[in-house]
């Protein structure tokens, strides 16, 4: 089996474990009220949307997400919080050092030894949800579920939809696909990027992502009888129907939002098992983006 199988795999446990430190760690995660931005690179980016829709959709004060490479310079926060996996990501340890002091750096890191540890005010460490892979599973979702348990919403029905994602067949004929759409609203978008991100790095895959209302604005007529689209959460009124009249699949998002992206991981790594692809040694890649000086 496959270090990211494996530790995809794993990603229930994670989850409890995850949201029960949230309590312990609140006097280190942003304080109702704060204005605060969130930031990452990659898949720590598309989590940083995800929680910045939640955070102020639940009414605990403005919040940003930024890719750290275009961060707003000059931009009052009371806190930016860095997710990295690593640790040593280089726009996000560059961000960091050019935050200027009235604003609180928080880090969400999978390793203590590791630079960004040493430049934060606040620092939380998942080492449990670590990982030997490339392409990121557990530990961004359970980076995200230490946050929306922080926000009060988390519940144990989302580790059993997780559970479920992993114990159910895929639906049938989704390999066999030539291009994939992942439709999301509100703070599920930040997932539908993910899941669009895990397909190209692990399967090599032809896949977008999108806000849901946005699909009917021009991208729907890339949709044929070769393509699926696939709705993590709720779909707005009469989108299903459009998409059937394209002879596209249809899957619909039945589970928790983080709950569908275990099953898209999953799909991903059958695509690629489907075209003899290693997952684990992802074209191109490498576990941290670290850039040379000069670039």
């Amino acid at each position: 089996m496959t270090h990211v199988a494996q530790e995809l795999a794993s990603q229930p446990d994670c989850w409890q474990v995850a949201a029960g430190m949230a309590d312990g760690l609140a006097h280190r995660l942003p304080a109702a009220g704060e204005r605060i931005a969130v930031v990452g690179c990659g898949t720590s980016y598309f989590m940083a949307q995800a929680y910045a829709a939640l955070r102020e959709g639940s009414g605990q004060g403005e919040t940003d997400a930024f890719a750290a490479s275009e961060f707003p310079a000059g931009r009052p926060y009371d806190r930016v919080v860095a997710l990295s996996r690593s640790g040593t990501t280089t726009e996000v340890l560059g961000l960091l050092g050019r935050i200027g002091d009235t604003t609180r750096r928080t880090v969400v890191i999978g390793d203590p030894d590791t630079p960004m540890a040493a430049m934060a005010d606040d620092t939380i460490v998942l080492e449990f949800a670590d990982e030997k892979s490339v392409v990121q599973t557990r530990f961004a979702t359970s980076a995200l579920t230490l946050l929306r348990a922080h926000l009060g919403l988390h519940s144990n029905a989302v580790v059993e939809d997780a559970q479920v994602a992993l114990a159910e067949p895929l639906p049938a004929g989704l390999v066999e696909c030539s291009q994939f759409t992942f439709l999301g609203q509100g703070w599920s978008v930040g997932l539908a990027n993910e899941a669009a991100l895990k397909m190209r790095e692990a399967a090599l895959a032809w896949t977008e992502a999108y806000p849901a209302m946005e699909y009917r604005h021009g991208p729907i007529s890339i949709s044929t009888r070769s393509t699926a689209t696939w709705m993590l959460g709720d779909a707005p009124s009469g989108l299903m129907d459009e998409v059937h009249a394209t002879g596209a699949r249809w899957v619909a998002g039945g589970l928790d939002p983080l709950a569908e992206l275990v099953r898209v991981q999953r799909l991903a790594l059958a695509i690629a098992n489907a075209r003899g692809l290693d997952p684990d040694r992802p074209r191109h890649l490498t576990r941290s983006v670290i850039l040379s000086t000069a670039a």
